[in-house]
């Protein structure tokens, strides 16, 4: 019986976390209240209580459930011949996930363009422990492509990833914002391939990278 109420609890925890999530879409995180999550959510204002402080907390709670796929699927493979080529892969994935996961992009979206960073949210303005955990795997992979060889030289890894960081956050918002066929979003895959051959070895004489050319520069060292 205690398993079943546990069980309960977590399903009336989750439905609560997906109706603020489609409440704060929809009306902005300052005009939604708690009474309208617990209305969509078919609760009671109660019951969202149980569950949560306010609505701070459950933005969070919201926030941190969006955070999980990229934790598992983010991936900079340490054992990589081609750390140049890990960092792609691992930023093409960023937008697979945007893409195949509509609950984390809507939360992106929140978190982008229907949120207002004062009070109690104006923490969030500053680099969340997830993105700094990003930068550091990201800071690293630029390293170990140094040590091999592979990064383009005068150029100091950590500022590398540095100006991935803030190119992936800036990617990230216009995918979110552009339609489809625009090129923000339908070309982002070879915008990611293009700024990482850009830092390869090698081409910083060789003229403009073509989508095409830097694919096969990043599959070919």
């Amino acid at each position: 019986m205690v398993r079943k109420t546990k069980e309960e609890a977590d399903l009336t925890r989750r439905q609560i976390i997906d109706a603020a999530r489609r409440v704060f879409l929809e009306c902005g995180v300052s005009h939604t209240t708690l009474e309208k999550i617990a209305a969509t959510a078919g609760v009671t204002r109660g019951a969202v209580y149980w569950h949560f402080r306010n609505k701070t907390e459950l933005f969070f709670a919201m926030r941190e459930q969006a955070i999980l796929p990229f934790v598992d699927r983010v991936v900079f493979k340490e054992d990589d011949s081609d750390p140049l080529y890990g960092i792609e892969t691992a930023l093409r994935e960023i937008f697979h996930i945007l893409g195949d996961q509509p609950e984390v992009r809507e939360t992106f979206e929140i978190i982008s363009f229907k949120c207002e960073y004062v009070n109690e949210l104006g923490d969030m303005m500053q680099c969340t422990g997830g993105q700094l955990d990003f930068l550091g795997k990201l800071t690293e992979a630029y390293r170990r492509a140094e040590a091999r060889g592979v990064l383009r030289p005068g150029i100091a890894p950590d500022d590398l990833a540095h100006d991935t960081f803030l190119f992936v956050g800036g990617l990230i918002k216009h995918w979110l914002a552009g339609r489809p066929d625009e090129r923000f979003r339908a070309d982002a895959a070879a915008l990611i391939r293009t700024h990482v051959a850009l830092r390869r070895a090698g081409v910083d004489q060789a003229g403009p990278v073509s989508p095409a050319r830097s694919s096969h520069l990043s599959k070919a060292a």
